[in-house]
């Protein structure tokens, strides 16, 4: 039986971890510490300084101390330890919205914030701790290690919904769906901008090569993996849009990727620019309004809504969907509320 593992690229799991940035022709002064905090993920400053402090940093090839400030087209090259990963996982009594279950897999409503599973920084309070508890012996595939039951995955900041398998054979049917990208999912969007028409993106995504933490649209197929989204616009709300995106393809973060590629940022979308005013007025009452918006849904505006796929056992076609959460409905409220007000 052939195997195919979740749907995402694994990072390697060396000792070590290397990096080679080149600082930007147009970066303003800055302690390197502080700079390489917001260029590789999961840096702390204290792990920097320590990398520093064993002379695990150079700039030009020449040790530097903390409070070196980089220069434009600085050269730095870091190595420091890879922290060790904890694939064990540990059940947590968490309360699990569960949509469906049957003997063989289950489709879950994640809510916005869940970790879906344990990882760096986030070895408790996950999604798969709260299977661990619930279920005994989720299955699990090649290059999956601690992350039972799961065959593909959605952002912490994300909500909606999650297909789990409850044995390998079931997992693996599971997998392959994903893998020849005939599973059926839609997300509900709120994006910046006054999108007029649906449309479709494509492009090779990739990790931003400024910015470790995101990731970009590529036309270099060398930079990234193959990624295809199409949108149907929903509803205009003049400064912002709904819109559904249909996914072909299942790669980090796309949705979020592809709609700042093509100049719509997800609403509060902090990682890809969205946390920002992109559009509207000056006045003071709509700067308010958005601000207000921004506190009641302190996330990216994306939603896992509808989910189909063929059984693996019964060979038949299902799909769920999930209704929209409390804190991205209050914010398409507040929108629609807004329109219908004189503006001042």
């Amino acid at each position: 039986m052939e195997n195919f593992a979740i749907g995402q690229e694994e990072e390697e799991q060396d000792l070590f971890e290397h990096f080679n940035i080149v600082v930007d022709k147009g970066q303003s002064l800055l302690r390197i510490d502080k700079f390489l905090m917001h260029r590789i993920e999961h840096a702390s400053r204290n792990r920097i300084q320590n990398a520093i402090d064993a002379g695990n940093v150079l700039v030009n090839k020449q040790m530097i101390k903390a409070s070196y400030k980089v220069k434009p087209l600085d050269e730095i090259s870091i190595v420091y330890a890879q922290p060790p990963r904890d694939t064990e996982v540990y059940p947590e009594d968490i309360p699990l919205d569960i949509v469906y279950e049957d003997d063989d897999l289950l489709v879950v409503n994640k809510p916005a914030g869940m970790v879906v599973h344990p990882g760096y920084n986030n070895y408790t309070g996950t999604l798969v701790n709260a299977l661990a508890f619930h279920f005994d012996q989720l299955p699990t595939l090649p290059g999956n290690d601690g992350r039972p039951g799961l065959v593909h995955r959605i952002d912490k900041d994300t909500s909606g919904l999650l297909l789990i398998s409850k044995n390998e054979i079931t997992m693996t049917k599971l997998a392959k769906q994903f893998f020849d990208h005939s599973i059926n999912r839609k997300y509900l969007a709120l994006a910046w901008g006054d999108i007029e028409n649906d449309g479709r993106i494509e492009g090779y995504i990739g990790r931003s090569m400024k910015n470790r933490i995101i990731q970009d649209v590529y036309d270099d197929e060398e930079k990234g993996k193959w990624s295809v989204t199409n949108y149907q616009v929903l509803e205009r709300l003049n400064y912002v849009t709904l819109v559904s995106c249909q996914l072909e393809t299942g790669r980090t973060h796309q949705i979020r990727a592809h709609m700042k590629h093509i100049g719509h940022p997800l609403f509060n979308d902090a990682n890809y620019g969205g946390d920002k005013i992109l559009k509207g007025t000056t006045f003071s009452k709509y700067k308010q309004f958005v601000t207000n918006c921004f506190d009641i849904m302190p996330r990216q505006a994306l939603h896992a809504k509808t989910l189909g796929f063929i059984h693996p056992t019964t060979k038949q076609y299902m799909e769920f969907e999930a209704p929209l959460p409390a804190d991205f409905d209050a914010v398409l409220t507040k929108w629609r509320n807004y329109l219908v007000q004189p503006q001042s």
